[in-house]
């Protein structure tokens, strides 16, 4: 969203409206595209994390321990997924409901590997109350984790 600067004074009230995505959905979708190697894609999925989460978790009881197992999930699967990555991008999502923060990345060109091949994916089972995978739009499958706020 590019914000003119006459709309900028009156992006407040729009907020309160429910027109601004943070207030309607507290959720964040963005991509990572084919130029950078894992370790480029967690570093930007890092950073957008940390701009977007204190804004999509703002209320929520022990905001900062849900950021930090929210950072630590999203590190976790951005890095098993950027490593075997079936499309061109890595799409990743946050989005919180009110109880869960659930952290969507993809698309991995495979099932899940057991934490014995991918020992950080015991972090992300010790941290989230539910984990699964789904079908993707981009060739692959898409990982889910639901983390309890």
């Amino acid at each position: 969203m590019t914000i003119s600067p006459p709309e900028r004074e009156p992006l407040t009230q729009r907020a309160n409206a429910s027109l601004w995505p943070f207030a309607e959905e507290n959720s964040i979708t963005f991509a990572i595209g084919p130029e950078t190697n894992a370790t480029e894609a967690l570093e930007r999925a890092g950073a957008l994390a940390t701009l977007a989460l204190p804004r999509i978790l703002e209320g929520a009881p022990d905001a900062g321990r849900t950021c930090a197992d929210v950072q630590a999930v999203l590190t976790e699967l951005v890095d098993v997924t950027a490593r075997h990555q079936a499309g061109d991008s890595l799409v990743a999502r946050i989005a919180y409901d009110g109880a869960h923060v659930t952290v969507s990345v993809g698309d991995i060109d495979r099932a899940l590997p057991a934490p014995e091949e991918e020992p950080g994916l015991y972090l992300v089972h010790g941290v989230a109350s539910d984990v699964g995978q789904y079908v993707g739009d981009h060739g692959g499958r898409v990982t889910w984790a639901s983390v309890p706020a």
